[in-house]
């Protein structure tokens, strides 16, 4: 079960690589993976696993506390619709050699999603547990989105592929929300556990539950009135239609139909939403195809109907219901995607669907047409046909259904008789404008067919198996009827069985199919009458406007929405933020307080002495004109936050705080350097801003400080020590923490320092490129200074000799230091983001000192390599547990004796923390070049062009001055 799964990915990931290096030919040999899941499939029924009752379990525990483990079943209705996703997936991908042409870059990306689709469709009727279905039931969602948009120039396709998967989006939200509420007022996660459910029509909530699954079932399978993104999705390929939009995708919804109906067939709600709902669809998308020009959109409204029709009778919830239903599934399956896969050789063949365009297809192909009219034929259930042995067991079982007594019974049947006339009658209408001569052509074929070009095998053997197997089983039905006892024997123990069957005798079942056929053809014979009928608005409103309108609607809302609270005013936006930041923590501390409430304001008068030094430095960054001497202010805030992180006790926090305020200075001067030195003096009043800073400051500190001192049981962190030591192998539980026992987040947040530093650089260099190629440092035997850069520079030469001794003193020392904190941080202060922003202070000051040339010889390589191998070895960290059967940074600890040193230490988590160390070198070696490099370069190329200029105006006057000498010099002659 799940290696058919893993070879289905397994050809998804093989699909562009082999259609790029074979050509179209090897979606043929794709196609090889889900017919050999098709083969094996049909080996478990007939005395296989499913003759016996059995079935395939897997389960994985993956996140239990959220419901959402790993349980696969692959029991008989899941072999049943396995065969259908299987079996028509590898005729369509056979299909598709034939139907396209050339072989675009976008095809490899197709034959993948394609494969894909089947892939997830597979997953989804093994899936047991009802979040994992969920989560390939939105997969099938955004594969359809893509396959639709093929033709992503057009602005139909993009427009149908948009609406169909907001349609089905919008659906399977609803039905997650059914899911949780069934989950928790029942306990059950699993759609095997639903029969287990006692008295499920009184458990609480279960019609809601019902309304909301069932949303996400019929929107998937285009159920009025959520049905117009089904004929809409016309605009994909036609490959796609025919599996997607009639064997596979549509099928989803029946599927959990199927599933789900003979446990909730016993509650009330659930007859009044599906069978009402499969009614009112059979006729609606009966009658729409009969308006069609479009010989794909025939069968698309077609589809429709037929949707409706097998969710009604499927949606009963006894065995012959079921019986029927999953006998009107297969049939469907069969002639559906066989006649799409003939309207798309036509349309290939011709380049046009329009029906009025077509005559005499049927002389000049006629195996094409014979395909189309067999197939038709059991469409329309005319015997010997497989539709016609479906449709008529399911006349059978609404005419004698138990649950449907009295009127819901004789109304249902009605229903369907009538929607039947209508498939006879869009049947014949199909047939027509497909393959007949028509008058307007003089018995002639039309210019398109007589343009056409020849229809190969690849094109029409796919449809030609489909319509075999629909002549098999209509003559054979009990084959079939077999394989479906040996789901109902399971699950409906108590029943007798029944076997499909051509002929029993003449009854009513037999005499209602002869009058629908009868009716259908007079409702073809007098479609020019019916006309007259059809109207060009539709009488209930055109259900695909109307989802326009409704999205101009909150289109229109959500604007007026953000005009009226997103003015475009920073100093408005910030104001409410504030605002509210102040009021609803403070009024919440106020209205909930009790008398257990209390506040610490301080341990000792050190950290008062702290706070005031801290509230001295930002009420004079406040006042202060020059920006350096505001920045310097806010800086020393920080650097008073970090002495009080080291008056607590944490001297990790303390050392990390320190070393990201002094980066963040230098990045401030970096960008101020570029500015005026002052603030431009504002003469406006800012007493209300001065006072919602006051009140913002005061709420938020008191809160802070009310929450911190109203613990009244142990704090966890008193064992964090023990657990460090324990299960990290180190002594700095801040560090441990950070790259053992919660890595997971760091290693998320390290992702968000490299998308960072990637995004300053883009910001900073625009279109530009941002890279540099690495090579290797070279001594330099030019330079008269200190530092590496022997290129003399405007920087380099107004450099003080001072700061070239003070760095070349330093920059040794500072990278020792964070080689020091790096290997022990796990004992000590430090760490691998401690040691890299040392080492990046180091690079900095080098920068600082000689400019962007001596940051490019003191580290001669692309931030880019460095931010890409800190990540590298950081996964390989994460991953690499995972192959000896650990947790993913499953951690490891290991004691060496070195030579003169003793007995160390190493644990595993040094690695992640090698990475940690290089990401936060690479961040910064990324931001020194775009906030200082390349503005030096900017600078220094403004000022080569004004010298340029300059020199190019001094050439222009010294010609001038020797034109007119020359001048002069002239005149004096000539006198």
């Amino acid at each position: 079960m799940l290696i058919l799964l893993i070879a289905l990915f397994a050809a998804t990931a093989a699909a562009p690589l082999l259609l790029r290096a074979l050509g179209r030919w090897a979606f043929a040999l794709i196609a090889l993976v889900p017919a050999a899941g098709f083969v094996w499939i049909v080996s478990l029924f007939h005395g296989g696993v499913f003759a016996s009752g059995g079935e395939l379990v897997a389960s994985y525990a993956w996140m239990p506390s959220v419901h959402m483990n790993l349980e696969f079943r692959l029991d008989a209705l899941a072999g049943l619709f396995s065969l259908i996703i299987l079996g028509v997936g590898a005729l369509v991908l056979f299909y598709c050699w034939g139907y396209f042409d050339s072989n675009p870059i976008r095809l490899a990306a197709f034959a993948s999603q394609l494969t894909m689709f089947a892939t997830v469709m597979y997953g989804l009727v093994i899936a047991d547990n009802f979040l994992l279905m969920y989560v390939f039931w939105e997969l099938t969602s955004i594969l359809s989105y893509l396959l639709v948009s093929y033709y992503g120039e057009k602005a139909s396709s993009r427009r149908a592929a948009l609406q169909a998967l907001m349609v089905t989006t919008f659906g399977g939200l609803a039905m997650l929300v059914g899911i949780n509420l069934l989950g928790h007022q029942t306990g059950i996660w699993q759609l095997s556990g639903i029969s287990q459910i006692a008295d499920i029509e009184n458990t609480t909530g279960i019609s809601a539950a019902i309304v909301l699954i069932m949303l996400g079932a019929l929107t998937k399978s285009a159920q009025a009135p959520w049905h117009f993104w089904l004929p809409g999705a016309m605009a994909a390929p036609t490959p796609v239609s025919a599996y997607l939009h009639s064997a596979a995708m549509v099928k989803a919804g029946i599927y959990l139909v199927a599933r789900l109906a003979p446990d909730m067939s016993a509650v009330t709600t659930w007859h009044l939403v599906v069978i009402t709902t499969g009614c009112f669809t059979m006729l609606l998308g009966g009658w729409m195809a009969l308006k069609q020009r479009d010989l794909k959109l025939v069968l698309a409204y077609g589809t429709v109907s037929q949707l409706g029709f097998i969710t009604a009778v499927i949606g009963i919830g006894s065995r012959e219901a079921t019986m029927a239903g999953l006998a009107l599934t297969f049939a469907h399956s069969l002639f559906k995607a066989a006649l799409f896969m003939v309207v798309g050789a036509i349309d290939h063949a011709t380049g046009t669907r329009d029906l009025n365009k077509l005559s005499g297809l049927g002389r000049s192909h006629p195996l094409l047409a014979a395909i189309a009219i067999v197939s038709g034929a059991s469409m329309a259930g005319i015997p010997p046909l497989f539709g016609f042995v479906a449709k008529e067991a399911a006349l059978e079982t609404v005419l004698h259904e138990q649950l449907l007594v009295g009127m819901p019974g004789r109304i249902m049947l009605v229903v369907l008789v009538v929607g039947s006339v209508l498939t006879m009658a869009y049947t014949l209408y199909f047939l027509w404008g497909a393959f007949a001569t028509k008058r307007e052509h003089d018995r002639t074929p039309s210019e398109a067919v007589l343009q056409m070009h020849a229809i190969g095998p690849t094109m029409w053997l796919s449809p030609l198996v489909l319509t075999m197997f629909t002549i098999f089983f209509g003559m054979v039905p009990r084959r079939l009827s077999r394989l479906i006892n040996e789901y109902l024997d399971v699950r409906f123990p108590d029943v007798d069985s029944e076997q499909l069957a051509l002929w029993h005798g003449i009854n009513v079942p037999l005499i209602l199919t002869a009058v629908i056929i009868a009716a259908g053809s007079v409702l073809f014979w007098q479609r020019d009458l019916l006309k007259k009928a059809q109207s060009e608005r539709p009488a209930l409103g055109n259900a695909d406007a109307l989802w326009d309108n409704i999205l101009a609607t909150l289109r229109r809302w959500s604007l007026r929405l953000t005009a009226s609270t997103q003015r475009g005013s920073l100093t408005i936006n910030l104001a409410v933020i504030f605002a509210v930041v102040m009021a609803v923590p403070l009024a919440a501390l106020i209205l909930g307080a009790s008398n257990s409430i209390q506040m610490i304001v301080w341990d000792n008068v050190w950290q008062a002495i702290v706070v005031v030094l801290m509230v001295g430095a930002a009420v004079f960054a406040t006042v202060q004109r020059n920006r350096l001497s505001a920045v310097i202010m806010v800086s020393l805030t920080g650097y008073c936050l970090a002495l009080i992180f080291a008056l607590h006790g944490a001297p990790d926090l303390a050392l990390t705080q320190t070393l990201v305020e002094t980066i963040v200075m230098v990045l401030f001067m970096l960008v101020l350097r570029k500015m005026p030195t002052d603030v431009e003096q504002r003469h406006d009043d800012n007493r209300l801003r001065a006072w919602l800073s006051i009140g913002t400051g005061v709420s938020v500190v008191v809160v802070a400080m009310t929450a911190i001192s109203a613990r009244v049981a142990e704090p966890i962190s008193v064992h964090m020590p023990d657990l460090a030591y324990e299960i990290g192998h180190g002594r700095n539980v801040v560090n441990v923490l950070l790259v053992d026992l919660r890595a997971a987040d760091t290693f998320g947040e390290i992702i968000v320092l490299v998308i960072a530093a990637t995004g300053i650089a883009s910001l900073i260099f625009g279109t530009g490129k941002f890279g540099r190629p690495s090579h290797r440092p070279t001594l330099s035997t030019t330079h008269p200074r200190w530092l590496s850069s022997g290129v003399p520079s405007e920087t380099e030469l107004n450099r003080q000799i001072m700061v070239d001794v003070v760095t070349r003193l330093l920059f040794p020392s500072m990278m020792l230091l964070s080689l020091y904190f790096f290997f022990s941080g796990h004992n000590a202060p430090g760490g691998g983001f401690a040691g890299g922003l040392v080492a990046a202070l180091a690079f900095t000051l080098r920068y600082l000192a000689g400019g962007y040339k001596e940051i490019e010889d003191a580290l001669p390589i692309d931030a880019a390599r460095i931010l890409g191998t800190g990540i590298l070895v950081s996964a390989i960290a994460f991953a690499v547990p995972m192959f000896f059967g650990y947790p993913p940074l499953m951690s490891s600890f290991a004691e060496i004796e070195l030579p003169l040193i003793g007995l160390v230490a190493v644990p595993s988590a040094l690695v992640f923390d090698a990475g940690v160390y290089l990401i936060v070198i690479g961040l910064i070696m990324h931001v020194l070049p775009s906030m200082g490099a390349h503005l030096d370069r900017e600078d220094e190329a403004r000022k080569d062009r004004a010298r340029d200029r300059a020199r190019e105006l001094q050439q222009k006057n010294k010609r001038r001055r020797r034109r007119l000498s020359r001048l002069t010099s002239t005149g004096k002659e000539s006198k």
